[in-house]
């Protein structure tokens, strides 16, 4: 026992030595073990928070005392007594008031909120949590923060030695097994849920398969530093996604420095390398200045590589050392520069099928293929359409200072066609978004009406009707060019959308119902997936050809 506490103190003070870092400790007052007559006979008893501070191996810069109402006067003798035996410790008395000291729920709570509140500082400060004094409850509830990162330091605890009277006592670094307290960690679970809530902002999705990836992108972001790769069409949202990963990171203290993002296929030629890991003035032509580079500029936050498959080899290389190492050459330089940076990236396209190809470093994807998720398209959620509906209102209404809502009729006429099979949503959200906007504007009395809404609709169809003509068939794609001359431009277009919901369904069934909604309300055919069936034989196709061609 004694081997490892004596490494772990070596460790921190030479933590504070190396980074010139000042030390805070965070501790209740003990309303039994902190007091005492007034007296030189004080100084023979071990008090805790004045113990601490005794230490000649501890340097204490700031001690936040948390304390009650009635214990106002013991915090400030306390307080007296520790600056006269080390004056170099500042103490920061915090009044903290319980109804019921014993309450979970209560204790958790406000020690929440008071973490919340404080500026922690982990770049130029350490933080100590003790853990000797106040109530079991609240050892426990301090413990929970500071695991969770709410409190970004250590836990401290100290005790008297035994034998003769000393006030200064022993100190060591602990951990806890506290799995016994189920309430606990029922009530830490909420904190963990309202983490989730904050990586959707808030929007109450309701598509099972997102919020289950929600989740564990919620416990892989508090817990792991390793790249996240976040692939999905373009408009699935993957650069709000990991800004909010980001946020959530920063909010626990986990991260410091800034978000930087980049699109990677605006990293052309020889800029690429000059815009990701900077130049040296000189380095080339038009090099006049020194430039950071991106990778510098992320040290000690995030970086976000969008569309990370668009970088050329040369580039891929050397962001795997960059992750790897933590150190990169720049530009025009002879010395390597270090940035301790936390790497995110997106992408729509398959990087295996890229690694086999050539085009992508098979040990970078390695390295991203760690945490993967993929971030399905707005026609694959739905159900989330009319949640997301509103977050764009709120959007709007943030970014233009004006509101907008619709009327009871427009909204479900809009829902009812924005979650039909007829609406394709090509741009996923950036499609609802862009049309949100356009039906909030062109309602100058803030109010969108049915002609607004139809006027809309009209315009999403010619819309996606034209890029459905720029677009690759996919009726060529499964027929042949051949096959597919032989047929009308009308059984060109229907078979089309039909091959386009057969590979986003997960059966036949679905497909069915997908297809033949209407009729289905009518209860005019109820064997949908037969009917499907039928009419794919008519061109020679199978449902399971398709099914394995999406997949």
């Amino acid at each position: 026992m004694n081997t490892p506490k004596y490494s772990i103190a070596v460790d921190i003070l030479l933590s504070y030595w190396i980074e010139m870092k000042s030390l805070t400790v965070i501790s209740f007052l003990g309303s039994t073990l902190d007091a005492s007559k007034f007296g030189p006979s004080r100084w023979s008893k071990w008090r805790p928070n004045v113990g601490l501070t005794m230490h000649e191996d501890l340097r204490v810069d700031r001690l936040i005392m948390l304390h009650g109402t009635p214990h106002r006067r013991l915090a400030e003798y306390v307080a007296e007594d520790i600056a006269s035996v080390s004056p170099e410790t500042s103490v920061d008395m915090r009044l903290l008031d319980f109804k019921n000291p014993w309450d979970f729920e209560e204790v958790f709570g406000k020690l929440l909120d008071f973490a919340r509140a404080e500026l922690f500082d982990p770049d130029t400060q350490d933080y100590l949590i003790h853990i000797t004094t106040g109530t079991h409850v609240a050892q426990i509830c301090l413990f929970l923060l500071t695991e969770a990162r709410y409190l970004p330091g250590r836990l401290l605890q100290t005790q008297p030695k035994r034998g003769a009277p000393d006030p200064v006592g022993t100190w060591s670094v602990i951990d806890l097994d506290l799995s016994r307290y189920d309430s606990i960690a029922t009530r830490f679970a909420v904190a963990s849920s309202e983490s989730a809530s904050f990586l959707k902002s808030g929007i109450e999705t309701r598509n099972a398969a997102f919020n289950e990836m929600i989740d564990e992108i919620e416990q892989v972001a508090g817990r792991s530093k390793a790249p996240m790769l976040l692939m999905g069409p373009t408009g699935a949202g993957k650069s709000l996604l990991a800004r909010r990963i980001y946020e959530l990171k920063k909010l626990k203290h986990q991260i410091a420095g800034p978000f930087v993002e980049v699109n990677c296929a605006t990293l052309k030629g020889d800029s690429a390398m000059s815009a990701l890991f900077g130049h040296r003035k000189g380095a080339f032509t038009g090099a006049v200045a020194d430039r950071p580079g991106l990778l510098r500029s992320a040290d000690r936050g995030m970086l976000f590589l969008d569309e990370i498959g668009e970088l050329g080899l040369d580039e891929q290389a050397m962001i795997l050392r960059a992750v790897e190492d933590k150190r990169f050459l720049p530009v025009g330089a002879d010395r390597e520069v270090v940035s301790d940076f936390q790497l995110s990236a997106g992408t729509n396209r398959d990087l295996g099928e890229a690694v086999s190809a050539g085009d992508f470093r098979d040990d970078l994807y390695a390295r991203l293929n760690l945490w993967t998720f993929h971030l399905p398209g707005l026609a694959e959620r739905r159900e989330d359409i009319e949640p997301n509906l509103d977050y764009e209102l709120d959007r709007y209404a943030e970014r233009e200072g004006t509101a907008a809502t619709f009327n009871k009729e427009a909204r479900q006429r809009y829902l009812a066609f924005a979650t039909s099979a007829d609406a394709r949503w090509p741009g996923n959200f950036r499609d609802l978004a862009a049309s949100v906007t356009r039906m909030a504007t062109l309602s100058p009395k803030g109010r969108i009406d049915l002609d607004c809404v139809g006027a809309e609709i009209a315009r999403l169809r010619r819309l996606w009707s034209g890029q459905v003509v720029n677009q690759a068939s996919l009726v060529s794609e499964v027929l042949g060019d051949e096959a597919t001359q032989e047929l009308d431009l009308f059984e060109r277009v229907q078979l089309e959308e039909t091959i386009r919901i057969c590979r986003v369904s997960r059966s036949l069934s679905e497909a069915g119902r997908t297809l033949f909604s209407a009729s289905r309300a009518r209860k005019s055919n109820i064997n949908d997936a037969d009917r499907l069936r039928k009419y794919l034989a008519r061109f020679g196709l199978e449902w399971a050809q398709l099914h394995l061609t999406a997949a």
